[in-house]
C-alpha cells in the first residue's frame, strides 16, 4: 500500500463554523497529523474517507477532480492553472 499524498488543493481557508477547510476539508489539526513523518498509511487512507464524508455537492466534485490531477500530475489544478496563466 502506496503512501497516499496530501489531500490539499491549494484552497486553503478555514470555515469559521466548522473548522473545515473549504479545500479539502481537513480541521487544522488534521493538518498537523498529514505532515508527521511517522503518521500511518492506515490514518492517511481513513482520513481521505473521512473528509470526503464531510463534503458534498459541487465542492466533493471540486476536490475529487483537482485532487485526482494532483495524484496524476503531482500538482494542484489551481497550481497548474496558476502556472499556464
Amino acid at each position: 500500500m502506496s503512501n497516499p499524498i496530501s489531500p490539499c488543493i491549494s484552497v486553503c481557508k478555514t470555515d469559521p463554523e466548522t473548522g473545515y477547510c473549504y479545500g479539502c476539508g481537513r480541521t487544522n489539526e488534521e493538518k498537523v497529523i498529514w505532515k508527521n513523518e511517522n503518521t500511518s498509511i492506515e490514518w492517511k487512507n481513513e482520513n481521505l474517507e473521512i473528509i470526503k464524508a464531510r463534503l458534498s455537492g459541487w465542492q466533493l466534485e471540486s476536490f475529487n477532480k483537482s485532487y485526482e490531477f494532483k495524484i496524476k500530475n503531482g500538482i494542484s489544478l489551481i497550481k497548474n492553472k496558476l502556472i499556464n496563466k
